[in-house]
């Protein structure tokens, strides 16, 4: 490393975001950057540790979770380098593993910051700022196209469908290796959980068109509005195609049960957030007065439901609250949960904090839920609530409340299971085939719904398994 004694000269300093009472006021993104000579400071205090375990990967609770990146990332290496000035190799080392860092630098909960070895003791180093830093200067010196391009075509046609991070991971590193790659995606434009399920202030979606065009640039083809079984069939795909990679996410919401569900104003978080970005594409960034005077409850208290209740604030709100059925999180680390493993600590998401300033109250009940609706001409206009335990609601204690618009972010069970049988998909194992020769599966179709970073690893590991078996035999 450049400087051994980084971590002891430099303190961490996040990239800057804007106050809560301007950044409501449009969806542009919400956090700015440092100038260079700043950012080299923070890659400075990377000490490239004997034992890094911001890259190891370490999984705990029974392989359900993981601390550190589960991407391979070999972060001390490009954070030296980014201190060194020396950017390009910077970037050539980041994207051996991660081709697209400036997703993953914006939307990514950095479990390799909460494992490096200087959050034993202080702040880990700010390694997704640093990530988003080199990708930047990459686009900026063009940079990404050079290393994207395939060096000759072997005429072997691989089909992808989905077009998430999964997808277009696997896209641009079986195109770099000279295959001939269709993208085929059921919205109208690529970019799945990136285009239509982050909202515009975590990640522009002008840097997913950024990356769709470049991807189209080096020969990528991509067919919009195209659903497999209804625009076209997997047997057409299967004559058309050697092979078929089904990186179609887990976009099967997990769904409420009780009375009254099936009222309008009551509707999943995905669809919500699909509709407002394109709202945003069609009208702008600035905030919108689309629910004004409209009282807005979240039921769901992941980072969905943080992006629903941000966005139902720029989106002119007269009130937000939102359920969460588990029980809230303890404000320190307990023993039981040392590190380097993942903190469960109580904390505020940016959507939380934004309600909360907006209308100076907490939005946000634990171990609460919705038990029934009740509506007028067929659309909602209350809910009742009740405590629960264990999940389960506790008798005497329902609450009537009014509700204008009920967002349902509790999460996805899995793959929609229709494509999967549409190519007679029986069985998906480990190493990414099927029981289908011809067809594999990768990303939150195979591993259930996940972070940006495990699509990426995901689409990395599927291309490398199809090309593995092309040169093999085809």
């Amino acid at each position: 490393m450049a400087d051994p004694f980084g971590f002891m000269k430099y303190t961490r300093i996040n990239n800057p975001s804007r106050p809560v009472q301007d950044r409501i006021k449009d969806f542009e993104e919400m956090n700015g950057a440092l100038d260079a000579k700043e950012r080299r400071e923070q890659a400075a205090r990377c000490m490239n540790c004997g034992v890094p375990h911001c890259h190891a990967g370490f999984f705990y609770d029974g392989g359900r979770a993981v601390s550190g990146c589960p991407n391979d990332n070999l972060i001390p290496e490009w954070n030296d380098l980014l201190y060194r000035s020396e950017d390009k190799r910077a970037f050539e080392r980041l994207t051996k593993t991660n081709p697209l860092p400036e997703f993953t630098g914006r939307v990514c909960p950095a479990p390799c910051e909460v494992a490096c070895n200087e959050a034993l003791h202080g702040q880990g180093v700010t390694i997704k700022d640093n990530e988003k830093f080199i990708i930047e200067r990459a686009f900026e010196f063009g940079w990404v196209k050079d290393s994207g391009k395939p060096l000759r075509r072997n005429g072997i046609k691989i089909a992808i469908v989905g077009s998430g991070p999964a997808g277009l991971t696997a896209a641009w590193e079986l195109n770099k290796q000279g295959y001939e790659v269709t993208v085929f995606e059921r919205d109208d434009y690529p970019g799945g959980l990136v285009m239509y399920g982050i909202p515009n202030m975590k990640l522009p979606k002008e840097i997913v068109r950024r990356r769709i065009k470049l991807m189209e640039e080096l020969g990528i083809k991509f067919k919009v509005n195209t659903e497999v079984g209804v625009t076209v069939s997997a047997a057409a795909l299967k004559k058309e195609f050697q092979r078929i990679i089904l990186t179609i996410g887990a976009r099967a919401p997990r769904e409420l049960d009780v009375p009254g569900r099936q009222l309008k104003g009551i509707m999943q978080a995905v669809d919500y957030l699909t509709l407002a970005t394109k709202q945003l594409i069609k009208n702008g960034t600035k905030a919108t007065t689309t629910l004004a005077g409209k009282r807005v409850v979240v039921i769901g208290g992941g980072d969905t439901g943080n992006d629903c209740i941000a966005t139902a604030v720029r989106q002119g709100a007269a009130d937000v609250q939102q359920l969460e059925i588990t029980r809230q999180a303890p404000q320190k680390r307990l023993a039981s949960n040392p590190w380097p493993q993942w903190p469960l600590v109580s904390k505020l998401g940016y959507g939380q904090k934004e309600a909360q300033t907006l209308f100076g109250k907490v939005v946000t009940s634990y171990e609460m839920t919705a038990v029934d609706f009740a509506g007028e001409k067929g659309a909602v206009t209350s809910m009742t609530t009740s405590k629960v335990r264990l999940f389960k609601p506790i008798a005497g204690t329902k609450q009537a409340k009014p509700v204008d618009l009920v967002l349902l972010a509790m999460g996805f069970t899995g793959a929609q299971q229709h494509v999967l049988d549409s190519f007679d998909i029986t069985q998906i194992d480990d190493d990414y085939t099927t029981d289908q020769e011809q067809v594999y599966v990768a990303g939150d179709a195979r591993r259930g719904p996940s972070l940006v970073i495990w699509g990426i690893h995901e689409g990395r590991m599927v291309a490398k398994a199809v090309d593995n078996s092309c040169r093999v035999h085809v």
